[in-house]
C-alpha cells in the first residue's frame, strides 16, 4: 500500500449551510425510485446466507470495496454475521489481502447498497452494527446531495438502527454526518479523531490514508430501529 494519497481539498470550509434543509426534505418526501430486480436477488442471497447460520446478530459493511473490511469485521465479531455490499464486480473480485477459505460468518454481495438498505427496511431486518467506511467525500460544495447524509436514502440508513459508524479522512464529512443523524433522531453522535491499531486498519483506504499522514475521523451513534410503517413486509 503506497502512502501517496492526496488530502481532501474542498471549497467548503465548514458544515454545508443547506444540510439541515436537505435532511428535512428527504425525511418528509417518500423515496419512490423502484428497487432493481438484481438487487432483490442479491438481497435474497445475502439474507439466506445469514439465516443459514441461525440469524445471529447482523453486521452490515456498506460499500465494502475489496471486502477486506468485511473479513476483518467477521474476525472481530465471530458471533455475528457480516454482510459486505459493493456495486463493483471488479473490487469484489480482488483477493489481494487474504488467502485460504473465507470465514463462514460473512458474505459479500454485488448490488446497489441504496436498494439493499431499502429492502432491509421493507423486510424489517435490522443490523446490530452498521459501517460506512470511507465513502467518496464528494468534497465540492455543490455535491452535498451525493454524500450519504445528503442523499434521499439517508433517513432509511438511520431508521435501520444499530450501532452506526461512519469513518472518513475529511472531518467536515463526519461533522455533517453527525449533525444529520441528530437532526433526524435528536440523539447526539460521538465524533472523534482516531489512529488505527498497528497492523490492523479496517480497510485498505484506512491503511493508505493513515500511511499518507491524513487525519482520520469517525462518527458513532447507537440508534433504535424506527417503528415499522404501514405496508412494510417481513416475509422473504
Amino acid at each position: 500500500m503506497h502512502a501517496n494519497s492526496r488530502a481532501v481539498s474542498s471549497n467548503q470550509p465548514d458544515i454545508h449551510e443547506h444540510l439541515a434543509a436537505t435532511v428535512r426534505k428527504h425525511a418528509t418526501s417518500p423515496f419512490l425510485k423502484p428497487v432493481a430486480a438484481h438487487a432483490e436477488q442479491a438481497f435474497a442471497q445475502a439474507i439466506s446466507a445469514w439465516r443459514s447460520q441461525g440469524s445471529p446478530p447482523l453486521v452490515v459493511d456498506a460499500g465494502c470495496g475489496v471486502g477486506l473490511s468485511t473479513l476483518r469485521l467477521a474476525a472481530q465479531y465471530p458471533q455475528s454475521f457480516v454482510i459486505g455490499i459493493d456495486q463493483s464486480a471488479d473490487r469484489l473480485g480482488r483477493t489481494l489481502h487474504w488467502q485460504g477459505d473465507l470465514p463462514r460468518n460473512q458474505i459479500t454481495v454485488r448490488t446497489d447498497v441504496v436498494d439493499f438498505w431499502r429492502l432491509m427496511t421493507a423486510h424489517r431486518i435490522h443490523p446490530e452494527r452498521h459501517y460506512l467506511l470511507y465513502p467518496n467525500p464528494w468534497p465540492k460544495k455543490r455535491h452535498l446531495g451525493r454524500r450519504w447524509h445528503g442523499h434521499p436514502v439517508f433517513p432509511t440508513i438511520v431508521a435501520l438502527g444499530g450501532l452506526l459508524e461512519c469513518r472518513s479522512n475529511w472531518r467536515i464529512y463526519i461533522d455533517e454526518f453527525a449533525h444529520a443523524v441528530c437532526q433526524l433522531t435528536g440523539v447526539a453522535a460521538t465524533c472523534e479523531s482516531f489512529t488505527p491499531e498497528p497492523g490492523a486498519p479496517l480497510s485498505p483506504f484506512e491503511e493508505k490514508y493513515a500511511a499518507s499522514g491524513h487525519g482520520l475521523w469517525r462518527c458513532r451513534i447507537s440508534l433504535p430501529p424506527a417503528p415499522a410503517s404501514e405496508g412494510s413486509h417481513g416475509a422473504l
